[in-house]
């Protein structure tokens, strides 16, 4: 008998930090009653704490599968719409059947105009417990269910350098060259003493060999940042992320065929369909496929196409406790066109004290986890965050 989806239960967890993400909150920056900040430079809202939404399948012959998507922003529109919609329609399902159930729960709302946003992301995480659990229930690690495992580790870049000034950004990045890491990005939402000059001091303290990246925020017109670009380019950097609004195509395309440098794109993004019309375009070179908002299934159609432009992956790992992270190193190490991989170091170092998990980040690279299915679970400490899901 093929074991079948029995339950599907979803939790919000809530990490307290003392710094936020991106680090210190800059000139007339706070935090509000429910715990959100907006960054000034990029107007976007973050929360003060890790927020994530986990996610458990069990089986009807009590094998777990765990997932977990993105929650950092009123994550009760994510669990409400499993615990009301999707979860009961999982019930009676086999996990074997992982891209066809993907499938099948987004065409539910797609004539709605539900193709992205909240409703995408609580695929995601049903897709990515759906893996692990069809792991487990074959003894296999995920990443050899999905056509092959190419690589032990994956080459880390470390990203955000969250220092109060330069001068302490930059002794951050040695410190990470000399524990073996040889590639960093930084944060222009958080750059308070220049994009350019950022660049500049990383570049003359860190010398010639180190790979630098910028993350843009989206804060740009196409033309504003063009410019901009122009101005980094003589500090070579490796890519320039997310240079203008995340809905300007043209914008995108217009940048990525007026400037010298390699552009990243892609972290807002769930589906191939919106990856397609930028691909078409050379929006970009490398796609940054975020797995908490793709899930397993749409991250690897996402990275096949990507390999059939003649572009590279470099997923996007956001806050979470290390469940989506582990899943998108599986994916990762499955293709062919992926050279490494971000490493939020002030979320997954931290947060692996409440996951059991072999998976780790260590002398540049990231090794992954252990095991079959995914390889990681929660660890029972991690159930003291839970937060209350707001009542209807």
């Amino acid at each position: 008998m093929t074991a079948r989806i029995a339950s599907v239960e979803t939790f919000i967890i809530s990490l307290p930090r003392e710094v936020p993400y991106l680090g210190p909150l800059g000139p007339g920056e706070r935090i509000n009653e429910r715990g959100y900040l907006i960054r000034h430079a990029n107007r976007a809202i973050y929360p003060s704490t890790d927020m994530s939404v986990l996610i458990k399948l069990t089986a009807d012959d009590g094998t777990v599968g765990w997932g977990e998507t993105y929650g950092i922003i009123a994550p009760d529109a994510v669990t409400a719409i499993i615990d009301d919609v999707l979860g009961p329609l999982l019930l009676g399902r086999d996990p074997r059947d992982a891209v066809v159930i993907q499938e099948d729960l987004y065409d539910l709302m797609r004539v709605r105009g539900f193709f992205g946003g909240f409703y995408v992301d609580a695929i995601a995480g049903l897709d990515i417990a759906i893996w692990d659990l069809h792991g487990k229930l074959l003894g296999q690690p995920v990443v050899k269910l999905l056509g092959g495992q190419r690589s032990e580790r994956v080459p880390a870049y470390v990203s955000g350098l969250p220092g109060r000034t330069l001068d302490e950004r930059l002794a951050l990045a040695r410190d990470f060259m000399a524990r073996g890491f040889d590639a960093f990005k930084y944060a222009a939402a958080v750059s308070f003493d220049g994009i350019v000059q950022e660049m500049q001091v990383l570049r003359e303290g860190l010398g010639p060999q180190v790979k630098l990246m910028v993350d843009l925020h989206w804060k740009f017109t196409a033309q504003e940042a063009v410019q901009l670009i122009d101005q980094l380019t003589p500090f070579r950097p490796y890519f320039v992320e997310a240079p203008c609004a995340p809905e300007d195509i043209e914008g995108q395309a217009h940048v990525g065929a007026s400037v010298r440098v390699p552009l990243a794109l892609g972290e807002e993004l769930r589906t191939v369909f919106e990856y397609r019309p930028r691909l078409e375009r050379r929006a970009m070179s490398i796609v940054q496929p975020e797995m908490g908002h793709t899930g397993m299934s749409q991250f690897m159609q996402i990275g096949r196409m990507a390999n059939a432009f003649h572009m590279k992956v470099i997923p996007h790992a956001s806050i979470g406790i290390g469940i989506y992270q582990a899943a998108s190193l599986h994916a990762t190490a499955a293709l062919p066109n992926a050279p490494m991989h971000e490493y939020q170091h002030s979320v997954f170092d931290r947060n692996l004290r409440y996951v059991n998990t072999r998976m780790r980040c260590e002398q540049g690279y990231f090794y992954l986890p252990e095991g079959p299915g995914l390889g990681i679970e929660p660890h029972a400490s991690v159930w003291q965050f839970i937060r209350q899901k707001v009542k209807p």
